[in-house]
């Protein structure tokens, strides 16, 4: 495994969205002076990428209370072939509510817990009606991620 390669995983299925996955990856190559910047959308994103990676970065729409269906495909294609390799593989997760995220955030740490990676930050649920702060939100945490991913702290 990559010990220096942030995964960034998110789905984007709106403009505003979209600019929450931008943010993200500029947050994260803002901060990656030694850090490999991959960013994929869920559909792209497979186990091999995980197996790469030192650290994952997921994000997620709220669906009907859950996470979004793209998201819950990568999982699908990539939970058997990780399961035994990645265990304590640092990952957050930013998710777009549109209510209040916690179905989605609790199917996450459902699938995430069964991997055994280690969250090394709460959750961002960017709740609610769109606000432009949220762009700032998630570009702070990818850079945390990038960060913490340069240095070693994990």
């Amino acid at each position: 495994m990559t010990t220096k390669r942030l995964l960034i995983v998110a789905h984007a299925p709106s403009p505003n969205t979209r600019r929450l996955f931008e943010a993200a990856v500029e947050g994260a190559r803002a901060e990656a002076c030694g850090v490999e910047i991959v960013a994929l959308s869920p559909f792209e994103a497979g186990p091999d990428d995980v197996l790469k990676a030192g650290a994952v970065l997921l994000g997620t729409t709220e669906n009907l209370g859950y996470m979004s269906g793209a998201l819950k495909d990568f999982f699908d294609r990539s939970y058997y072939p990780c399961l035994e390799k990645t265990q304590g593989l640092p990952y957050a997760l930013f998710i777009r509510a549109g209510q209040d995220g916690t179905g989605t955030r609790r199917g996450v740490e459902t699938i995430t817990t069964g991997l055994r990676w280690r969250a090394v930050q709460e959750p961002l649920i960017c709740r609610g009606a769109w606000r432009e702060v949220f762009v700032g939100q998630v570009r702070e945490l990818a850079e945390a991620m990038a960060a913490g991913l340069d240095s070693g702290v994990f």
